[in-house]
């Protein structure tokens, strides 16, 4: 979609508050900008234009006079992906010189894959109104869904249906981890029509990749590479005898609570023999671990392969091998850069978000590096299978001198 020239913005902000304009003085309330944008993204009226929040601007339509810093512009461009709007939306942050008036500018376009949330509400525009979608309105935005433009993670899966998957679950753990208790409360919709709203079954009730991958009875009968493969090697070569191995299967949070509990395990019995002690040896920050563990879950390749993600315990080092390659706007130069984020499974990234297996998108990286140092470890090394094109993400975790 063509970007929003001056001119264009000009005519936007002299219109006043529409169904694709909203004004703000400053970002004091950075919810309240959320959830304009999580309005704007959702495009109830489907109008298929951009929306656009103006920042900088009283609601007259008189300069506010802010100062409109490159911070106040990297803290409005980390809505996007910092956990607060699921799934992720589509926008560009800039500043804007319009009728003599320094703004910042959110230009907002309308998701394929309705209805997007925040905290756990979905927020829609109508006219110059804004609040949260009513149960009809909702199932409105999930219709607008354009499935043949839905990453693989969003796409139903041929043959399944709801019997494979853990209804349950749904309802007692899915629903009231990714949706808030009073929205669930008020719209008492069908389990089905729930399903529908979340991006887990299509308009033929076919489960989605998301929905078999953390919901469904037998997750490997439809993915079979959708485990985690565990190895403990007794020497630091992978021809050395084997400790422990266990192939982990399962649903996601399933999998990655037992491979939390085998790597908290294998980092409590480590032992260093003194001369008259033994003394536990916190050899690896078990966050570290856990933060690389995961996004090679989350950021891995479900389509097309029957790899599972590698995790090798070393008697020096641990290795992880995500079989997925580097997605979009993250290559080999720019991986790990801030602001550097894209997404191969959204929807899985918005479970896993609310499951609480990720904090803040974005910071996974970071936070393995403080871990790291503040652990006395090395920082990690990464490497990409074939450099050119990457397919395979390896990355190296050395044991505490």
């Amino acid at each position: 979609m063509a970007a929003l020239t001056d001119q264009e913005l000009e005519l936007l902000l002299g219109a006043g508050e529409t169904d694709c304009v909203e004004r703000k003085r400053n970002t004091s309330d950075l919810d309240r900008v959320r959830e304009a944008i999580c309005a704007f993204a959702n495009d109830l009226s489907d109008r298929r234009r951009p929306g656009v929040v103006f920042i900088g601007v009283e609601d007259d339509g008189s300069c506010a006079h802010i100062p409109i810093t490159d911070q106040l512009l990297t803290n409005l461009g980390q809505i996007r992906d910092d956990g607060g709007i699921t799934p992720f939306p589509s926008m560009e942050v800039r500043r804007a010189v319009l009728k003599g008036c320094t703004l910042a500018v959110i230009i907002v376009q309308p998701s394929d894959n309705p209805p997007i949330r925040t905290r756990g509400r979905s927020w829609v525009r109508v006219g110059p109104r804004r609040a949260i979608a009513t149960p009809d309105e909702e199932r409105r935005l999930v219709e607008k869904r354009r499935w043949g433009n839905l990453p693989f993670d969003a796409q139903p899966i041929p043959g399944a249906g709801l019997t494979d998957l853990d209804l349950n679950r749904f309802r007692l753990e899915y629903l009231p981890l990714l949706v808030s208790s009073d929205s669930i409360a008020q719209n008492e919709r069908t389990t089905e029509q729930q399903l529908r709203a979340l991006r887990l079954i299509d308009a033929n009730q076919v489960p989605t990749t998301t929905a078999i991958l953390m919901l469904g009875k037998s997750p490997q009968g439809w993915i079979p590479g959708a485990s985690i493969a565990w190895r403990r090697v007794a020497g630091s070569s992978l021809t050395d005898s084997t400790l422990d191995e266990r192939v982990l299967t399962g649903t996601i949070p399933d999998q990655l609570r037992r491979i939390d509990e085998i790597m908290d395990s294998s980092i409590s019995n480590s032992v260093e023999m003194g001369p008259t002690v033994h003394a536990r040896s916190q050899g690896y920050p078990l966050q570290a671990l856990q933060q690389l563990v995961r996004n090679a879950v989350m950021h891995r390749s479900y389509d097309g392969t029957t790899s599972p993600v590698r995790v090798t315990w070393y008697s020096d080092r641990v290795e992880i091998l995500n079989p997925g390659g580097l997605y979009g706007a993250v290559t080999p130069a720019t991986f790990g850069l801030p602001g550097y984020t894209d997404y191969r499974n959204p929807t899985l990234a918005e479970a896993l978000k609310g499951y609480g297996f990720v904090e803040r998108f974005g910071q996974g990286l970071e936070i393995v590096r403080g871990s790291l140092l503040a652990n006395g470890n090395p920082s990690p090394e990464f490497s990409f299978q074939p450099p050119e094109a990457p397919v395979w993400v390896h990355v190296t975790v050395r044991r505490q001198p």
